[in-house]
């Protein structure tokens, strides 16, 4: 189990990618094509832990929050860049924004923080700002879904951290001096920090010089917390680590199990000149195998040979003496997990035969039980290949999954086992049985039912033999379940607590908050009140209302369903959440007389800081104090906004207005409208409110609201629900109901007297740049342009589902054509600015996705720009490209939404666009009534982003 307390910060962008790549480095490609013109031409929940990190995770995102000392003026809006109007720079090399956004972009992020497993020291990880396009450029192998850098062995463009600094927390809260961990080589990256479980050593990953090919390879070192000084694991300097899944896990206070690179281990394959044969894939059997497109899949034996090669760990005991003994042979090691009581260690491993068709995920796995010290005890199964698991939601792998440790007991596992074969679409009951047994079960004894669910299984909370929380859901009736259950008393039968929608986030009672065992791992906190014999949870909760989020904490007794709110968020200024319970160092119930919480605190104008709270008088002591990131923006204005779309559902957005804007003197601004789609089962869960109005404005490095330094008004996040009531799916009137959620959010900003109703520009990524390319074809007269980065605009490429629909191309032919964009190219006559990264590897959202529409547009005649970045994937991390992605954006802006000149012959006022805002939906309000009669389904994004990074424009 991880041995530390792990907490995330949703300013902290974490991403499975990393740093790397000395290529020479291509200028973005630019294609630019004009309305009517011929086409011969060359060719961005949820938690709230800002800057707190997960000490474990593989890397850290650079996203550039910062602060400047620059004021934004009040005529910006005009003060345009001069080469924004200069077409000889179009397709010249990289360019950067004005400095109002860079350096906004380019300062500094605040450190990560992460506390130690007793919560008596707290570190601070120091990062950089965004990374340099020649990280992204290094070689990297695409291999099973993965990407691999083969000089540092581990996944490629990785980030890492540039220094660790160790504060303790003293008895008043606040913290003694820094120890700063010392002894690293120059220029060292810092990966994979994670905590000794006695909190007196820190174990982090090292590479230093990237352009060699063992320096560049990843070492292991430990750091003396009270000391700060840092040492190599390993006395051979020899002995790298394999980074490709897991790399390494604390055993016990002194040693370390690390998945190294086979000293054995020769160079890599070479790939023959000549192919042995032609490339085959059969499917004689008939089988039926449906799957997502998924990318960097493997495509011959030799993707196989090299996939072995980099992903072969040799296992290693390490101990801090320096002794270190070989685990087991070499094998694809893919999870290490210690049991609670340290006598054994679950180890995952993945082989042959691969797939073409699947990523690594679903290639066979095999789970296998040792004992601490190296010696094979048994095997818990051995999955075979799972390519033919069913697109459908709720669909899973075949025979044991989720097989853990019971957090609760010293070496107990449980997992779960389906009874429908995977398939959801079966109808079965029970569909899936919860299993436990001990590690070392007695001869013929058999594994023991915990519990049996009709839904599908989605964890389980563990406290004690008394008490277990174990929950189930089903997406497409939005169900959730939760059970109580007392896993030592098989005469106590299981019994509902929580039966209720998953997108009713009114009824949402909260979640049950954790404590720490002496043995490392979390368990439910049972809170003890002097005098009372209840049976006490603490229940952390979003808290939504109609008003916008507050937060809350409750008492809640577990055998009668009362319960107290003993804390809740300031409603009136503040945004407050539970970010972690403090108290929880001894064994046992926690008192609640002595109750310690951390918190974090923000305003639309004042950025995240942490506190902690003490009971019985609920003393409150502030940690941290981060200086603004962009004290240029810190008056902008903030507001969340309620308006009604045709069909009676509720909307809701985020309106920011700038610095010092006064909408009865300054009058109505250019508006970027910045949003993805949602669906729902129910008008009702829709039309709820998500998000506080008190929230700080948190601006990442693409985010939209760094145009409020140019002037803008930026509606940010209009709800923008696709609802599919009953047995209606909600994607057969997706267009209707996409266009009537835009009309009413362009109607409200002009009515609101805040937007000017010819520059009204819309955007969005992923999800969101389909939406864009969509409203731009059906919805034309809301919008003067349209930026759509990273999206997937032909849905016949994505013929096995996208997002939520799990219907085939052949099941749903009319829906997969009448929702893409591709198909109404013809249709589309406002500008649009396409910008995708040229390595994107998300599913679904092939680059090609954007070429081909932009050829598509092109030879329509639209007035339309493709903006390829070099080496980016589905987000964009490199410094280049980042600033290139802002001047193109400032670019588009300026020219076709603040001077409009795409429209220049109209000439509209407010009423007539709120007249054509009238007619636009004539046509489509009656379908949108009938088809979202009410019902809910939240959008899972799979197309969401990553990182990866660069650019080629094409205008």
């Amino acid at each position: 189990m991880m041995r530390m307390h792990t907490l995330y910060h949703r300013l902290t962008l974490l991403s499975f990618s990393s740093p790397l790549s000395l290529l020479p480095l291509a200028p973005p490609l630019h294609l630019t094509l004009r309305r009517r013109t011929t086409a011969n031409f060359s060719s961005m929940s949820t938690s709230r832990l800002r800057h707190i990190a997960p000490l474990a995770a593989i890397s850290t995102e650079d996203g550039a929050v910062g602060a400047s000392n620059g004021s934004v003026s009040s005529s910006s809006t005009a003060d345009a860049s001069n080469d924004y109007e200069d077409d000889s720079v179009l397709g010249v090399g990289y360019r950067v924004p004005p400095p109002e956004i860079r350096d906004i972009v380019d300062a500094l992020p605040v450190p990560a923080l992460s506390f130690s497993p007793f919560r008596d020291k707290i570190i601070f990880l120091k990062r950089r700002s965004l990374p340099p396009l020649t990280e992204l450029a290094r070689p990297e192998e695409k291999l099973a879904g993965l990407r691999i850098d083969g000089h540092c062995n581990s996944r490629s463009r990785m980030s890492f951290y540039t220094g660790l600094g160790i504060h303790q927390i003293l008895p008043d809260g606040t913290f003694g001096p820094e120890v700063e961990i010392h002894g690293l080589p120059e220029g060292a990256k810092i990966n994979f920090v994670t905590w000794s479980p006695d909190a007196r050593h820190l174990s982090f990953s090292i590479r230093v010089n990237e352009e060699d090919n063992n320096t560049s390879k990843l070492s292991v070192w430990i750091a003396d917390v009270e000391t700060g000084k840092a040492r190599p694991l390993f006395q051979s300097p020899d002995v790298y680590l394999n980074a490709v899944f897991d790399n390494y896990v604390w055993v016990d206070n002194s040693t370390l199990l690390v998945c190294t690179i086979p000293s054995t281990r020769g160079p890599p394959p070479k790939k023959p000149l000549v192919p042995g044969g032609p490339k085959i894939q059969s499917n004689e059997q008939r089988n039926i195998i449906q799957v997502r497109t998924f990318q960097d899949l493997l495509k011959d034996e030799y993707d196989e040979d090299l996939f072995d090669y980099y992903a072969t760990s040799q296992l290693v005991l390490a101990s801090l003496d320096g002794t270190t003994k070989d685990f087991g042979p070499p094998a694809i090691y893919t999870s290490l997990d210690p049991s609670p009581d340290e006598k054994y260690i679950m180890i995952d491993s993945m082989h042959r035969p691969y797939s073409f068709t699947v990523p690594c995920g679903r290639f066979p796995k095999k789970v296998e039980l040792w004992t601490a010290d190296g010696k094979f005890v048994r095997e818990l199964c051995d999955l075979p290949l799972a390519e033919d698991i069913p697109i459908t939601s709720n669909s899973v792998r075949k025979g044991m999954r989720s097989i853990n440790w019971r957090a609760d007991k010293p070496s107990t596992l449980y997992w779960v086992e389906t009874q429908d074969g995977g398939d959801a679409k079966v109808e079965v009951s029970p569909r899936d049985i919860i299993y436990s047994q001990p590690a070392e079960p007695l001869e013929g004894e058999q594994p023991v039912i915990l519990h049996k669910l009709d839904l599908r299984y989605g964890g389980i909370s563990w406290c004690d033999d008394s008490l277990a929380l174990v929950y189930e859901s089903w997406y497409k009736t939005r169900r959730v379940k939760t059970w109580v259950v007392s896993p030592g008393s098989e005469d106590v039968p299981p019994r509902i607590l929580f039966d209720r929608s998953s997108e009713d986030v009114y009824s949402d009672p909260g979640s049950p908050m954790s404590r720490r065992t002496q043995a490392g791992t979390y368990i439910i906190a049972k809170i003890k009140k002097e005098g009372d014999d209840g049976r006490y949870v603490l229940l952390n909760g979003s808290g939504a209302t109609p008003e916008g989020n507050v937060p809350f904490l409750d008492l809640f007794d577990i055998n009668t369903g009362n319960k107290e709110r003993i804390w809740e968020s300031d409603k009136e200024k503040y945004f407050e959440t539970v970010v972690a319970l403090m108290s929880d160092q001894e064994e046992g119930d926690l008192q609640f007389d002595r109750l310690k919480i951390l918190t974090s605190k923000e305003s639309k104008t004042e950025n995240t800081q942490y506190n902690f709270v003490s009971w019985p008088d609920k003393k409150i002591v502030q940690v941290t104090n981060f200086p603004h990131p962009y004290p240029q923006l810190a008056s902008l204005q903030k507001e969340m906004i309620r308006y009604q779309r045709k069909d009676g559902v509720q909307l809701t957005a985020t309106l920011y207005l700038p610095p010092g804007y006064n909408p009865s003197t300054d009058g109505p601004l250019p508006c970027l409208v910045w949003s993805y789609p949602g669906e729902f089962k129910s008008k009702d869960a829709a039309s709820q409110v998500r998000g506080s109005p008190n929230e700080f404005a948190g601006i990442g490095s693409t985010s939209a609201l760094l145009w409020l330094a140019k002037r803008f008004a930026i509606l940010s996040g209009p709800t923008i629900p696709i609802i599919g009531e009953g047995e209606q799916e909600a994607n057969d009137s997706y267009v209707e109901q996409l266009v009537a959620s835009a009309e009413a959010a362009v109607e409200e900003v002009i009515r609101r007297g805040v937007a000017h109703p010819k520059k009204i520009a819309v955007g969005g990524h992923s999800y969101g740049a389909f939406m864009t390319a969509n409203l731009l074809a059906h919805a034309p007269h809301l919008f003067s342009c349209g930026i759509a980065r990273s999206g997937a605009y032909n849905r016949t490429l994505t013929p096995f589902g996208f997002q939520n629909e799990d219907r085939t191309l052949w099941e749903a032919t009319n829906t997969y054509v009448e929702m893409s964009p591709f198909m109404s190219a013809n249709k589309i006559k406002k500008p649009i600015l396409l910008i995708h990264g040229e390595e994107d590897n998300n599913s679904g959202t092939l680059t090609m996705q954007s070429d081909r529409f932009f050829t598509a547009l092109k030879g329509h005649g639209a007035l339309c720009r493709l903006v390829i970045l070099p080496y980016e994937s589905h987000g964009y991390s490199a410094r280049e490209s980042i600033m290139h992605v802002l001047w193109e954006t400032g670019r588009w802006l300026h020219k076709y939404c603040v001077s409009n000149t795409a429209d220049a012959g109209e000439d509209q006022d407010i009423g007539t666009v709120k007249e054509n805002i009238s007619k636009g939906v004539t046509d489509a309000e009656s379908k949108v009534v009938a088809a979202s009669g009410g019902g809910s389904k939240e959008a899972c994004d799979l197309e969401h982003e990553q990182s990866h990074s660069l650019p080629r424009k094409i205008t």
